[in-house]
């Protein structure tokens, strides 16, 4: 007999799916990356301006989960994705909300959003299921993007650049590294959706899954084996990001190969981007998930940056 995936309590209206409030945990005080701590420590974020170590993004997408079993059923574990652009920044102890709008008649797309208790967008975005044959959240974005002009921090970054494939493997006891100081079950201990599909064979395909805010873990995990050619050390955050499972759900305990490709480069007053899709191979050589990250580094978190742009660049405004 199948468990069900979730017994979370979600309030249904005529148009959208609205989960529980939810305090989601901050696991990542101790990430280490370029020798040095991440926008994830509380000293480091109040340098920048932040007023505390900030919620990774995709620990909201865990909020999103039982709102999408709820739609699609199997379907949502098999070939969801959801697509966000992040607004604001979540700290820990504030409570969040996650809203899906219900798709028109005849469509596989939906809007989400997510906010605070006082109105704060921290998200807002797209869930889909299977082909939608409509542009996400994301793909839409990224016909819209600013240009990268004059690069400092990335400018040995190329557009199309491709990593070399890397095997990749989450295990239910395994530490992931500097990046991701914690386990899976460390993560299922505190996550804001549990669900038995994460932990035992009581699903559809009897061996348990991975959840779809781990994918993003599972595959940045091994990313400082191969980064790429920005300046550095400098601090940098998930701007946006899209995962995208094709031939769900992936497996705890299973082997796969990730390459990541530069798809885009952008800019604002603040970062630099590099827009990175990473995609996901089985055994058989096919790709089962895609992930498709903003990576926005910040200006001021890179000590020569000044005085670098002024060598390239000279005294052009930026």
């Amino acid at each position: 007999m199948t468990a069900q995936a979730f017994d979370t309590d979600i309030n249904e209206t005529d148009g959208a799916l609205i989960g529980p409030w939810r305090r989601p945990r901050q696991m990542l005080q101790a990430q280490v990356y370029d020798a040095h701590a991440s926008i994830h420590d509380d000293a480091t974020a109040q340098k920048l301006g932040f007023k505390g170590g900030t919620i990774e993004g995709p620990t909201h997408f865990s909020q999103f989960a039982p709102l999408g079993a709820r739609l699609w059923g199997r379907t949502w574990f098999e070939t969801g994705c959801l697509s966000a652009h992040y607004r604001n920044a979540c700290f820990e102890g504030e409570e969040v909300q996650a809203i899906l709008s219900k798709p028109l008649p005849g469509t596989s797309q939906c809007q989400i959003q997510m906010v605070k208790r006082d109105g704060t967008e921290v998200l807002r975005g797209s869930a889909t299921v299977g082909d939608p044959q409509v542009a996400t959240a994301l793909e839409a974005r990224l016909t819209e993007l600013k240009p990268l002009a004059d690069p400092v921090i990335l400018r040995d970054v190329k557009v199309a650049q491709t990593s070399r494939r890397q095997t990749v493997r989450m295990g239910l006891d395994q530490n992931m590294g500097d990046l991701y100081p914690f386990s899976l079950r460390q993560k299922l201990a505190v996550i804001t959706e549990n669900s038995p599909f994460y932990s035992s064979g009581e699903n559809p395909w009897r061996k348990a899954i991975i959840p779809m805010e781990m994918l993003s873990v599972l595959l940045q995990y091994r990313a400082k084996d191969d980064p790429l050619p920005s300046k550095g050390p400098a601090v940098g955050l998930f701007a946006d990001q899209e995962i995208r499972l094709i031939k769900g759900p992936l497996f705890v305990d299973e082997d796969y190969e990730v390459e990541r490709e530069v798809v885009a480069l952008s800019g604002s007053r603040r970062t630099e981007s590099a827009w990175v899709k990473t995609r996901v191979f089985d055994k058989a050589n096919e790709v089962v998930a895609t992930m498709l990250l903003n990576m926005a580094t910040i200006k001021d978190s890179y000590a020569p940056y000044e005085e670098e742009y002024r060598t390239l660049y000279g005294s052009r405004e930026r």
